[in-house]
């Protein structure tokens, strides 16, 4: 197949993975409506939403190989903004995958789901960009160490957000969220998504990145805007964990200190692509206004 036919099957399978997200997000949410016996287990539809969630996965992942083979030479598929979104919302739904059976996250697919077709469909909109070779600071065994490190520490984090915040909603509209599990689950669940997720960013961020970044730039640290908030996210999340295991921090105030972490992470990701533009070694888009411009009909 040639270059172009790949990259067009990729674009084929984004949508095939958004229609299988969002029939699956349908029959969830239309499982959870069917009146069913507590011992009767999940309604048919339930499971079928369930069931549905890996298939699209899968044609997810497709969409990631055929992406990366459509590059001249042949690369990983995160060379920029549209890429690496399309990575880490994968990320979120296999680390989600790959936990669901054993803490009995069942409950949490149509949370899961609605994400998936939501950064989906903001990434084909706002972000595509066509397949170009990486740059030469990008041309590096440490891409693939840094950055799968990244997104999998991502996934974990957003997750453990979501957690914290349908427990502040639960809090506040306990008879609006009856099909959540209990308070103390939810922040139990949001611990253990972080705590797995912070070593696995400790390694991304204060490991690998510095080895890559003196590599690339002959220094390990350049005060760059995105190392700096890298930076910032670990320190939100180690004092996240850090007031929770030594100050008691549970429940409410350890899910707004989770969910503050969270939005560095999501400004380190969105915000100095942005709005930082050529400002930042690191950055795979324009600033926010020209990327708008460039993109506009007009």
């Amino acid at each position: 197949m040639s270059k172009l036919a790949f990259e067009s099957l990729s674009q084929q399978a984004v949508v095939g993975a958004g229609v299988l997200y969002f029939l699956a997000f349908l029959a969830q949410l239309a499982g959870r409506r069917v009146a069913q016996p507590a011992a009767d287990g999940p309604s048919v539809l339930a499971n079928l939403g369930v069931t549905m969630l890996p298939m699209a996965a899968l044609v997810h992942l497709g969409a990631l190989v055929t992406r990366g083979l459509a590059a001249e030479p042949v690369r990983v598929p995160w060379g920029n903004m549209y890429e690496f979104t399309l990575t880490a919302t994968f990320a979120v739904v296999a680390t989600y995958l790959a936990t669901m059976r054993r803490w009995s996250l069942r409950w949490m697919a149509p949370w899961v789901t609605g994400f998936a077709i939501v950064v989906l469909m903001a990434d084909s909109l706002w972000l595509y960009e066509g397949v170009t070779p990486l740059r030469d600071a990008l041309q590096s065994p440490w891409l693939v160490i840094h950055v799968v490190a990244a997104i999998i520490a991502t996934g974990a984090f957003v997750l453990g957000g979501m957690a914290s915040g349908l427990y502040l909603l639960k809090e506040r509209w306990p008879d609006r969220f009856t099909k959540v599990p209990t308070l103390e689950v939810l922040d139990q669940l949001a611990y253990r998504m972080h705590a797995f997720g912070f070593p696995v960013w400790t390694f991304a961020a204060l490991i690998t990145g510095p080895i890559w970044a003196h590599q690339a730039w002959g220094s390990a640290w350049n005060w760059d805007p995105k190392e700096v908030w890298a930076f910032v996210t670990w320190v939100g999340y180690a004092a996240y964990l850090h007031a929770r295991a030594t100050a008691g921090w549970k429940g409410s105030r350890a899910a707004v200190v989770a969910l503050v972490a969270l939005a560095t992470l999501i400004f380190n990701f969105v915000g100095i692509n942005f709005f930082f533009g050529s400002g930042s070694m690191h950055s795979y888009a324009q600033g926010l206004v020209e990327h708008l411009v460039l993109r506009s009909p007009v």
